[in-house]
């Protein structure tokens, strides 16, 4: 099977449900913008040294494809969606790492080419989490798909915090 198919070539595009919508529809807009993330993460795992923040960037780009398959489908459900318990995970692994940091401030962003990557993605994140409060509007869209996009964004910080701790290299704004 060819990846070319010519089936969008009219600006459509095929949901995992067989309904074909437009490529710059908002539902798009939101699981391209998870494969996006999940990209960048990749480059992440390239450029962290980090054996715990490496294991997280893998288990969160795993989680990506359940956040993308249910974006994908409004009239499927997916074999794995997510649950409460899946933003209940990163909470706690947030508090975790939280507790071990212990950060006393505002921290300039990307002081290692692994925390930079993280940084990336975690705006990126934050983007996806607006696309999916507009598709929201208009569709249903799981109240736990959007819990664990929003804590997300904030464990992405984290593990770039987690990236710059073990290098010494958290540098607040201020001090």
């Amino acid at each position: 099977m060819s990846i070319v198919t010519k089936t969008g070539d009219k600006g459509t595009t095929g949901l995992w449900s067989g309904e074909r919508i437009d490529k710059d529809d908002v539902r798009v807009e939101c699981y391209g913008t998870i494969d996006e993330l999940s990209s960048i993460l990749g480059m992440a795992r390239h450029a962290c040294s980090s054996a715990i923040v490496l294991e997280e960037i893998l288990a969160i780009q795993k989680d990506l494809y359940r956040v993308a398959a249910e974006l994908a489908s409004p009239s499927r459900i997916p074999a794995s969606p997510l649950v409460g318990a899946d933003e209940e995970r990163l909470s706690s692994k947030i508090r975790n790492f939280e507790g071990e940091l212990g950060l006393k401030g505002f921290v300039v962003p990307g002081m290692t080419p692994g925390s930079a990557a993280l940084d990336l993605a975690r705006t990126v994140a934050r983007r996806a989490e607006r696309r999916i409060v507009t598709l929201a509007r208009r569709d249903t869209v799981s109240q736990s798909l959007r819990s664990f996009v929003n804590r997300l964004s904030d464990f992405l910080y984290i593990l770039a915090r987690k990236e710059e701790s073990e290098k010494g290299a958290i540098t607040y704004v201020k001090g």
